[in-house]
């Protein structure tokens, strides 16, 4: 049989390649994982909240639901992008996602053409990436500094290619460098594309994991065009299984995704969208969200603590103000992918960072995640990693 021309633009995930090498063995610290540390689901509460559900609603839990969500959830999320994200939206402007990857999916159906240009962060989470690539899009990188995106290197970049359909970023604790954009750069980007006919994708499934500073304005808060399609999720503070997320945009962009939906998957499982909203009902989520953020903040300045300690001083590295993973960047020359052999051979892994450009060639990056870890193994693998690099830093 002849696949479509789709199927020879995916691309293995680097991550899913390193987790292939590290399987089964349980002596290794892996500072590979893009995952919330299990030990913090909220497990107790969910039993209680599933008993409490399952009693009141029976059958109705297993049966067929609305494409566009359980309507008492689409009721929170509504009360939730008002009050607690400042963001102006109706019903009319959500609908529920089987995890926010499938937002992704669904935003290049409705918005990309053969030939058309998908601009992102430099470096960006690839799953975004692959999810785009096979709807034909070219990509074009725009590199961040510490504030967030390079605002004159975007201008440039939307000038120099028309076809520019889309714009995906993460300006909360970007996977894959840890990084949050300042509130003058989300404000400076919305004045830029707010100038084109494009569409921008706002990928947010850390927002609520910042343990340092203060909450800034989403995108789709400083949006007056209605380009922003903001995508929420539970995955990392209730259950990545769960699979519920959501989006909010234009009504226009959330029908779209209403009816591709339909077409994709019918539904999100009524099971899990009804008892996140019994959950949610039942249990405090502030408090749940403030737990993990104590436990991530300890986790992340004490891995920061060790790189000060133990890495070569030529190394750089970010400092997360919240979110799962921290960037580094090692000497022009070095290739993380090839260090990774010796990295393994001393019991640790990462993920080398060229799989996060959307072009090949920048090999001297890694991601490192600091959410499942334990206090012991940051400590041991910070300072074994370090001697791994010297010995190729020499």
């Amino acid at each position: 049989m002849s696949f479509s021309k789709r199927m020879s633009r995916i691309k293995p995930s680097g991550i899913r390649a390193v987790q292939k090498r590290i399987a089964g063995k349980s002596d290794m610290i892996s500072f590979a994982a893009g995952l919330p540390d299990p030990a913090l689901y909220p497990l107790e509460d969910l039993r209680k909240a599933a008993d409490t559900m399952l009693e009141k609603e029976g059958a109705t839990a297993f049966a067929y639901g609305l494409t566009k969500g359980y309507g008492p959830l689409l009721d929170y999320l509504t009360d939730r992008m008002n009050n607690r994200e400042h963001v102006e939206c109706t019903k009319e402007n959500i609908c529920i996602l089987s995890g926010s990857q499938q937002g992704l999916g669904l935003a290049a159906m409705t918005f990309l053409d053969e030939g058309d240009v998908v601009i992102t962060e430099n470096p960006s989470y690839l799953g975004a990436i692959n999810a785009f690539r096979p709807y034909g899009a070219e990509f074009v990188g725009v590199d961040t500094d510490d504030d967030g995106i390079v605002i004159e290197d975007l201008e440039r970049a939307l000038e120099e290619n028309p076809k520019t359909k889309m714009i995906y970023v993460i300006p909360n604790f970007q996977n894959p460098t840890g990084k949050a954009w300042t509130l003058e750069r989300r404000e400076r980007f919305m004045e830029v594309v707010a100038k084109y006919d494009v569409a921008v994708v706002e990928d947010n499934p850390y927002g609520d994991l910042r343990f340092k500073g203060e909450p800034l304005p989403h995108l789709r808060a400083l949006d007056k065009k209605g380009q922003v399609i903001y995508l929420g999720s539970f995955s990392k503070i209730l259950s990545p299984g769960m699979r519920v997320a959501w989006t909010c945009a234009s009504k226009e962009v959330a029908t779209a995704f209403e009816s591709l939906k339909e077409t994709n998957d019918l539904q999100s499982p009524e099971l899990t969208q009804m008892l996140t909203y019994y959950y949610l009902k039942m249990f405090d989520l502030e408090k749940h969200i403030e737990e993990i953020q104590v436990v991530y903040k300890e986790r992340c300045e004490l891995m920061v603590e060790m790189i000060q300690k133990y890495f070569p001083a030529e190394i750089k590295y970010t400092d997360p103000e919240g979110g799962m993973f921290l960037w580094l960047e090692l000497p022009e020359g070095l290739d993380s992918d090839a260090i990774l052999d010796d990295a393994l051979a001393a019991g640790i892994a990462y993920i080398p960072g060229e799989s996060f450009f959307s072009f090949d060639g920048v090999k001297n990056t890694i991601r490192m995640n600091f959410t499942m870890v334990k206090d012991d193994q940051i400590r041991d693998g910070i300072r074994i990693l370090g001697d791994v690099f010297r010995k190729h830093i020499g």
